[in-house]
């Protein structure tokens, strides 16, 4: 019974489709069974969070500041936090200028008047008394506010560790 449905469904399979169906000529020995290859997993792709990660990472290792952002600093004086800060603060302002070339989105003078068509909408905040349509004219530069101009981060693969855990081996 299996040959004569071999029969019909080679029959067919010839006739509309100008072939021999696979499994029936791997059965009769005119084709090899393709054993399947093993497919590799796809490489992780670098995005957008990935990069977020990476600096963070990269400030961390450098300036301690995600160790200084989670301390809890209430029980400190001002004095003592006041010395971190600045140490922290030079350290990641070195290392976001080895990696980041960052300008103002608007190079005007804080606390002079602006007009809001001097940048994108997107790059804008409008703060203050501002109309219901959401849109003025100007006002007063409060912040100059930052875009990167060029990020140069380090090739690596992505992770989500910004800092590894460190154990002492007595």
């Amino acid at each position: 019974m299996n040959r004569i449905s071999f029969a019909f469904r080679s029959f067919f399979s010839i006739l509309f489709r100008g072939k021999l169906a696979p499994d029936i000529a791997q059965a009769f020995g005119f084709a090899r069974a393709e054993t399947p290859r093993p497919v590799a997993p796809p490489r992780p792709q670098a995005g957008p969070q990935d990069g977020a990660v990476q600096i963070l990472s990269i400030l961390q290792r450098d300036a301690r500041l995600v160790d200084f952002l989670m301390e809890d600093i209430s029980a400190y004086s001002d004095e003592q936090v006041g010395a971190a800060v600045r140490d922290v603060q030079e350290q990641a302002r070195k290392t976001m200028l080895r990696y980041l070339q960052l300008s103002p989105v608007i190079d005007g003078v804080e606390g002079a008047y602006v007009k809001s068509d001097a940048a994108e909408a997107s790059a804008l905040k409008l703060i203050g008394n501002v109309p219901a349509s959401g849109k003025a004219p100007g006002g007063t530069l409060r912040h100059k506010g930052w875009k990167a101009e060029k990020v140069d981060l380090p090739a690596g693969s992505p992770t989500r560790i910004v800092a590894a855990a460190e154990i002492e081996v007595e």
